[in-house]
């Protein structure tokens, strides 16, 4: 476990994190929004909080008080708003992944129960026939877009002029409202299917215990500007991107979507983002290409040997080109929800660009372990934060067995499955399901799921995510999925294989082919030299070509189940 690094403000709530804040960081811009090309508006604390305030307001006074309500949309500052008026004294906030299909919407809504709905434009028709259909209990619809009510649907704006109104009459229900820490406020569906997703029930005390241990050993703070990209109902977005910055009094802004992340870092000069793996790594190699481009590949690798030993203050000196690429501001980035390239990793720290790798779960709140400027290793998402026990149970021969947490992040549970939250939580001890190992000095190194391993007949266990890993790294190649083939004839003869992703124009170009043939030669023998590198266990003995991404969650990680599904064999 870390020891605090920093001084962090103690919350018991996020309704006493809110108004500890509101006057610390009162007139500092919150939000910083595009309206259209190079216009902007800003929203600061101050203004923020009250629109909470009045929102809440009003919302108890429609009846929602001890409610379910569902938030859905892509990351907006509407969205934020929302969540916290249910979450600060309403009722109980159901944030619903937005790249949900229809009939799987439909099913989370009668399955959380929500009685109310704030929803963007695009789910309008859907939820429309929800309540005309009597889909559970949905009564209202509260829309982000309209700037006031029409045909039974709600104005999001409307109804915080209308609670501003009610507080200026001496309407205290919302403000006043008391808040347990420890019961259930939030309920989140794990990715999956609709019937095999569990509901995560998390509260108060869970979110900001993380809050506090995450600002205790990060060096961020009113001086930052966020960039918003992963998907807001994700448990990792949410309290390392949004509440966090509200904790912090960070400004934020809201990409517009993936092929801009590096212009908008530019545009709002950022200095902190959340992200994920297939984004640093995409962003890396266009780093390279731009340098490859410019003739100047071989000389930054040589002067990255030279400033091996400087420190990363003194490298961004050395580097500052490249990090004008990004903005030229940045400060720190996180790399969570998927395992980062080691290659890729230290080349952004070879830059002396601060690119850590945390760690956590749904289940978590999320974080259970994050890299930072004392505890950092190439790798290793750090060690677990402070008030986060970790350990590891059933270790083999490696050190490497299921990695086990206790702390007060941890769940209340999954609503209404006793018998699933028993297989995790055991004597105060969460199960992760993930396989890892910790160093000599408390490093965590995680080595991939549980379920995933693959267990050959000799008893030796091959991780698809370490395979995966070295295939990423073929020029052309987006992304890889290793699974295993076993024996018509007998069962226990496995072969590991790969479905692997690739860009037709960059391989073509790479390698001087055009033919489909050509293509699949070229990439195999890219896969027999990494082959080389391995022991003859690990072989992947096959490989399947596409140019159809992978079937993945929000936060990038493959469905492999239902990736599964989709081999077809000659």
């Amino acid at each position: 476990m870390q020891e605090p690094i920093y001084e962090y403000l103690r919350i018991t709530d996020l309704k006493d994190m809110l108004n500890k804040t509101k006057q610390k960081y009162a007139n500092d811009i919150a939000y910083k929004i595009k309206t259209q090309k190079d216009k902007y508006y800003t929203i600061t604390h101050k203004e923020a909080r009250n629109m909470v305030d009045n929102l809440g307001t009003a919302l108890i006074d429609m009846g929602l008080k001890g409610k379910r309500i569902a938030i859905i949309g892509e990351n907006r500052y509407e969205w934020q708003i929302a969540y916290l008026s249910v979450v600060c004294g309403t009722g109980i906030v159901v944030p619903l992944d937005k790249s949900l299909p229809e009939n799987e919407l439909i099913n989370l809504i009668e399955r959380s129960e929500a009685q109310a709905i704030f929803y963007s434009a695009k789910y309008e028709e859907t939820l429309k026939k929800c309540v005309i259909e009597g889909v559970g209990k949905l009564k209202h619809l509260i829309s982000m877009d309209l700037r006031e009510h029409k045909e039974g649907i709600y104005s999001e704006k409307e109804l915080i002029e209308k609670g501003k109104r009610l507080i200026e009459k001496g309407n205290k229900k919302f403000i006043n409202a008391k808040i347990n820490p420890e019961e259930m406020n939030i309920m989140l569906f794990t990715s999956g299917t609709t019937a095999a997703s569990k509901v995560v029930a998390l509260s108060h005390k869970n979110i900001c215990s993380n809050l506090m241990s995450i600002a205790s050993v990060l060096d961020i703070s009113e001086k930052d500007r966020m960039l918003s990209f992963l998907p807001l109902h994700h448990v990792f977005e949410c309290t390392v991107g949004f509440l966090m910055a509200l904790y912090k009094g960070m400004q934020v802004s809201f990409c517009d979507g993936i092929k801009h992340i590096v212009e908008n870092m530019n545009e709002y000069k950022i200095t902190y983002m959340a992200c994920v793996p297939a984004i640093y790594e995409n962003i890396y190699k266009n780093i390279l290409k731009k340098l490859q481009k410019q003739g100047k590949l071989e000389e930054t690798n040589q002067k990255i040997i030279e400033c091996q030993k400087l420190s990363m203050e003194e490298k961004k000196e050395k580097f500052q080109e490249i990090h004008n690429m990004l903005g030229g501001h940045v400060r720190l980035l996180i790399s969570g929800a998927a395992a980062l390239n080691n290659k890729v990793e230290q080349g952004y720290r070879d830059f002396g660009i601060n690119l850590v790798q945390g760690y956590g779960l749904t289940e978590t709140s999320p974080v259970i372990g994050i890299g930072n400027k004392r505890y950092y290793k190439v790798g290793s998402i750090g060690k677990a934060i402070p008030q986060v026990e970790a350990k590891i149970e059933d270790a083999n021969i490696e050190g490497i067995g299921e990695l086990v947490v206790k702390g007060p992040n941890i769940m209340l549970g999954y609503y209404g499955d006793e018998k699933a939250t028993n297989q995790v939580l055991k004597n105060g001890w969460f199960y992760t399901g993930d396989l890892a190992k910790i160093d000599d000095e408390g490093y965590i190194f995680i080595c991939g799921r549980k379920k995933s391993v693959i267990v050959l007949k000799n008893g030796k266990n091959i991780f698809p995510e370490e395979l995966e890993g070295l295939i990423n790294r073929i020029e052309g190649v987006k992304e890889s999925f290793v699974f295993e083939k076993r024996s018509s004839e007998d069962v226990n003869d496995i072969k590991i294989y790969a479905k692997i992703v690739y860009d037709r124009k960059i391989v073509e170009e790479a390698y001087k082919v055009k033919k489909d043939e050509e293509i699949f030669t070229s990439i195999n023998n890219q896969v027999k030299l990494i082959n080389k590198t391995l022991p003859p266990y690990k072989t992947i003995r096959g490989i399947i070509l596409t140019e159809e991404p992978l079937i993945k969650t929000t936060t990038s990680k493959i469905k492999r189940q239902e990736e599964l599904k989709t081999i077809k064999w000659n």
